[in-house]
């Protein structure tokens, strides 16, 4: 639906795009997530044609809409792209209806039609019984949904989603997110979405594209990216996780066994093209921990030392002292270790992920 090539952005002197390629696939969430500063939004922007990239190519479905290389630039308003803002964007002296009629009265339509889909995209939202209102009148979980409204009631071909729920609090961020995901499958229209927050990426994505100082880090499922990062920075990005430095101290078979500077060793089941001696982390997920009764006993079994203990609900989150590293670990309310406790953790080879940098 929307493909992405070598797409550069440069502000002065200083790089915000770099020869960034990715596609969005038809009817496909695709997620931008990455730090402050990262390029996210700018990409998003050059898509929208609401900033002109330095180089690069940018196609909707076969329709070339930026080509800067060969003179080409679409201005936005003929993209045929819906975009929700972050500041929601909408008129507060105007109604509900007129905010979401808008789009359409600038395409030249009147009349029973602008009638029509208005109150469809309105009804698609929940917002149908607030068209009269103000939109200064209406909850801000309200107003994100009428931004909505408007950026899907002219049928887009893409839309853009830049950071929308980061002005709302945060059990009507997760509400609202199933929301969006929902509308998304039903209506089954292409969208990138950009975001800041990881737990929202991994939601609400089909894929999710991870970017670091203008550059693609990784593009994958959410699964794949939490449980096969391809490197430190995703890996900490995307959720908690523990990472051990050292260097491979044997190789066994497909596996290896990674020895740290305090003499930790790690046993991990996939090690390919790493050899003994080679310089490696190994990122092992709080819930891939476990505490064990016991002295440590077999591969992957250390003692530790609790100094931390926080109760969530759900679980309880530890910080040990392991082998003089500090790692987190999440552990049912059952287990319910003082700090100060001894205790043996211990970790399955195979959730332990070695990564080259």
């Amino acid at each position: 639906m929307i493909t992405v090539e070598n797409l550069s952005k440069t502000f002065g002197e200083v790089s915000a795009l770099n020869a960034v390629s990715l596609d969005a696939r038809q009817g496909e969430m695709l997620v931008l997530v990455g730090p402050s500063g990262c390029g996210k939004t700018t990409c998003l922007r050059c898509i929208a044609g609401l900033e002109r990239p330095t180089s690069g190519r940018i196609r909707i479905g076969e329709r070339m809409i930026t080509a800067i290389e060969d003179g080409v630039f679409v201005p936005p308003e003929k993209r045929e792209i819906g975009m929700v803002f972050q500041s929601y964007a909408v008129w507060p002296h105007m109604t509900v209806f007129e905010n979401v009629a808008y789009p359409l009265r600038a395409m030249g339509l009147r009349g029973d039609e602008v009638h029509k889909r208005v109150l469809e995209a309105l009804k698609l939202v929940q917002l149908e019984p607030l068209a009269e209102r103000y939109s200064s009148q209406i909850s801000g979980g309200q107003q994100q949904r009428v931004a909505l409204a408007r950026s899907l009631v002219g049928a887009p071909k893409l839309l853009l989603f830049d950071e929308p729920l980061s002005n709302l609090d945060a059990n009507l961020r997760l509400q609202m997110r199933i929301e969006i995901k929902e509308l998304q499958r039903r209506l089954g229209f292409t969208a990138v979405y950009v975001t800041h927050d990881q737990a929202e990426a991994m939601a609400i994505a089909d894929r999710i594209a991870i970017m670091e100082k203008g550059s693609l880090r990784q593009v994958g499922s959410p699964r794949d990216i939490y449980e096969h990062p391809a490197n430190t920075f995703v890996a900490g990005f995307m959720g908690t996780t523990n990472l051990l430095q050292g260097k491979v101290a044997a190789k066994d078979g497909a596996g290896a066994l990674v020895r740290t500077a305090s003499g930790v060793e790690v046993r991990v089941a996939l090690a390919d093209g790493v050899g003994p001696g080679d310089a490696v982390w190994v990122s092992i997920r709080p819930e891939a921990m476990q505490i064990r009764a016991g002295q440590p006993a077999g591969a992957n079994a250390w003692p530790a030392t609790i100094r931390i203990a926080t109760y969530v609900g759900e679980s309880i989150i530890y910080r040990a002292e392991l082998g003089g590293l500090n790692v987190e670990l999440h552990a049912p309310p059952s287990e319910n270790y003082p700090a100060g406790a001894g205790v043996t953790l211990a970790a399955d080879p195979r959730r332990c992920i070695l990564l080259r940098e």
